[in-house]
Formats: C-alpha cells, sequence, structure tokens
C-alpha cells in the first residue's frame, strides 16, 4: 500500500471526524434560548416541534454519514475500485466505454445502497413533521430520471474529456476547461427550460394583483421581467423558494406554489426584489465566473497528476487508467475543495445581505422580515446554530443576522 494510499484515507477519516464534531458542536446548540428578535417565529408548540425535527435529523445525518464512510473505507481497504475495474475490463479494454461503465456501476451501486436511506428520510422523517408530499411513484421517477440524466449527461462530458485526453496528453485539461465553461453557461440560461420540466411543472404566473404588484415593482427598479413562472413544489414537499436563473433574454424568476400559499402577497414581492438584487449587483455573472476559473484550476492541478501510476494504485487500481487516477485525484484534492468552497461560502453570504439592502432600498425591509420568519417557521429551521457550523457549511447567514442587517 502506497503513501498515497494512507494519505487518501488520513484525508477521509479527518474529513468525517471534523463534520461529526461540527455536527455535534451544533446539535448541543439546539436547546439554547431563542434570541428576543426571533421569539415571535415560533410558540412553544412549534419550537418544540423545531427542536424534535432538528434532533431527529442529527440523529439519522449521523447514521447516513457513518455508514458512507465506513462504505468508502470498505471499498478502499478491500479492493472494491480494483474489482470494479477488473469486472469492467472483462467486457472491454476501450478507454472511454471502460470509464463509463466504471464510473456508472459506482455511482448508480451506491444511489442503490443509499436508497432505503433516502426513502426512510422523505418517507418517515419528512412524513411525520408535514412536509413530504412525494408519492412513491415520484420519488422511483425521480431516481430513475436522476440516473439517465447523469448517464447522457454525465457520460457525454466524461467521454470528451477522455477523448481530449487521449489527442492531447496533459494539455487536456485546456479543451475540458472550455467545455466545461460552454456547458455551464448553457445551464445557466436553459435549466429552466429543458431540465426543470423533467421533474416539474412550470406555469407563468396568472394575471392578478401578485403579478400587477411584481411587474410595478419590476418597472420601479428598471428591471425587464417577462417571465415569472410558478412552479409546482407542492409536489414534493411543503417547503418553499423561489430563485432567479439566466440572464439576458433568458432571465426568469421562478416561485415556488408553497410560497405564494404561505406568504402575503407584498411578502412575496420583497422576496422577488431580493432575488432582483442579485441579479443587479451581478451576483449570478460573479459565481459563474468564478465556477469556471475554479474548474479551470481543478483541471489544471488533475493534469499534473493523471499520467502518475501511483494516483491509481492509492484506490488499489492496479493498471492506471483515466477513470482511476480520476477518483484518487478527487479525494486527495477534497482539502483544496472544502478550502475554495469556504471562499465561496463567505462571497455567498456576503451577497445575500447586498441582496437584502437592495430590497429594503428598493420595496421595503418589513415584508422581507416578516417573510423570512415565515420561511423559516415553516420549514423548522434552526434559530440558533452554532458559528462553527455557519462559517464551514452556511451560505446564507443566520436569519438572526439577516434580520438585525435589515433593521439598522
Amino acid at each position: 500500500m502506497s503513501t498515497l494510499f494512507y494519505i487518501i484515507i488520513t484525508i477521509l477519516v479527518l474529513q468525517f471526524i471534523l463534520e461529526t464534531v461540527l455536527d455535534r458542536l451544533n446539535a448541543q446548540r439546539y436547546n439554547d434560548p431563542v434570541p428576543e428578535e426571533l421569539n415571535d417565529v415560533f410558540d412553544q408548540a412549534e419550537y418544540k416541534k423545531s427542536q424534535e425535527y432538528k434532533k431527529t435529523n442529527y440523529n439519522f445525518g449521523l447514521i447516513t454519514s457513518s455508514f458512507s464512510f465506513i462504505l468508502t473505507l470498505g471499498f478502499l481497504i478491500f479492493g472494491g475500485f480494483e474489482w470494479v475495474d477488473q469486472m469492467v475490463r472483462s467486457v472491454t479494454t476501450e478507454p472511454i466505454p471502460t470509464a463509463l461503465m466504471f464510473f456508472g456501476i459506482i455511482m448508480i451501486g451506491n444511489d442503490i445502497v443509499t436508497v432505503p436511506l433516502s426513502y426512510y428520510s422523505t418517507f418517515v422523517i419528512e412524513e411525520k413533521f408535514g412536509f413530504n408530499k412525494t408519492t412513491k411513484s415520484t420519488f422511483f421517477l425521480d431516481k430513475i430520471k436522476g440516473w439517465l440524466m447523469m448517464a447522457v449527461v454525465g457520460g457525454a462530458i466524461l467521454s470528451l474529456i477522455i477523448w481530449f485526453f487521449q489527442l492531447t496528453g496533459s494539455y487536456f485539461w485546456i479543451y475540458a476547461w472550455g467545455l466545461v465553461a460552454v456547458f455551464s453557461i448553457f445551464m445557466n440560461l436553459f435549466y429552466s427550460k429543458i431540465i426543470v420540466p423533467l421533474f416539474n411543472k412550470q406555469t407563468p404566473l396568472e394575471e392578478g394583483s401578485l403579478k400587477t404588484k411584481i411587474e410595478t415593482f419590476a418597472k420601479n427598479v428598471g428591471f425587464e421581467l417577462n417571465n415569472i413562472f410558478v412552479i409546482d413544489g407542492s409536489k414534493r414537499s411543503t417547503k418553499a423558494n423561489a430563485y432567479f436563473s439566466g440572464f439576458g433574454k433568458e432571465k426568469r424568476v421562478t416561485l415556488y406554489d408553497t410560497l405564494i400559499n404561505d406568504l402575503e402577497e407584498e411578502e412575496i414581492v420583497a422576496v422577488l426584489a431580493h432575488e432582483v438584487g442579485h441579479y443587479k449587483k451581478k451576483h449570478i455573472i460573479f459565481n459563474l465566473i468564478a465556477s469556471v476559473v475554479l474548474t479551470g484550476v481543478t483541471l489544471f492541478v488533475l493534469s499534473l497528476f493523471i499520467n502518475n501510476p501511483a494516483v491509481s494504485a492509492a484506490i488499489g487500481v492496479s493498471q492506471p487508467s483515466f477513470h482511476a487516477a480520476l477518483i484518487g485525484f478527487a479525494i486527495l484534492y477534497s482539502p483544496i475543495s472544502e478550502i475554495t468552497g469556504l471562499i465561496m461560502n463567505h462571497f455567498s453570504r456576503k451577497f445575500e445581505y447586498q441582496a437584502d439592502d437592495y430590497a429594503k432600498d428598493t420595496y421595503a425591509a418589513l415584508p422581507l422580515i416578516t417573510s423570512l420568519k415565515k420561511l423559516s417557521k415553516n420549514s423548522l429551521s434552526n434559530l440558533t446554530p452554532h458559528p462553527a457550523f455557519v462559517f464551514m457549511h452556511y451560505s446564507h447567514p443566520t436569519l438572526l443576522d439577516r434580520i438585525q442587517n435589515l433593521k439598522r
């Protein structure tokens, strides 16, 4: 067993310990008193339900993370990757088909093994606390659609990257970077038109007072908004959301039907003002560019390792290959990914404040505050998260921090 093998094991163990400690620190604050500014979010019965929901998810999360950790370690230590590689090579030795079959077996196999956990989360935990609206047929149909998308889209991208590698050697990363950049821009523009309809129904917001208020706000801030859609989020969950996608003529705002049902019209416009703030402040462009740059850096570093047989051997695969080295590299690179993730989360939290400020300045702070409180209440969210957990995992500021910012 090589030095890289032990480095990979060490990385996996340290990551598991770190996440377990963070989860534990966060769980220890579940019973903390609610901050005065948030006393009106829950009544006593609702707060007790919120605490029970968080504790249930914490305990279940500990089981699922431990299971995933043990499964990954076992696969590494007992030669699981070598077994899959040899099985695939008994069918074909062509690099592209071999890689597609290798990743297909591992990803779909992992998904199948974890289906019972996902099923329990959806139909036991989420059901118990009144969130789940997913039918069993929808649950399994989503799985099948996800596998098909992974096979078609993921398979096509992986095939092209390996093809670039065969043609250009270590310079493949330049062509792969261009491919991923184009794909990222395309998906940002057309995700709502192409991917979302495979899972959800989207309909234009019907004429009425809400649409009039939204259009009036958009006109007042000089924001051309012709695409306002409602998505049937209630098909799967009672939790509400809204998001902005695309840019230029393809920009659109999507409101969950649960959001429309849970909030007053003034609150919905305030939420939309926040989303418009992201666009006006060019957060979407920043995130897209940052994602493309980080992808380029990752692919460049990958090109330095991909031809090293030791990287394939580090996961127990005896015959060096692009696909085996890719998995070894992904684990070795994960500490750097954690650091870049922390940086992106920092910017994301900063951008949320800026979007809140935009909504406050162009519309009003109060309806945004009340909407945030209602959404937190309806999702039984954690009002007292541990600062370390927030720093590591939150892409949004805490509810308390956002409200304090809006009241300034």
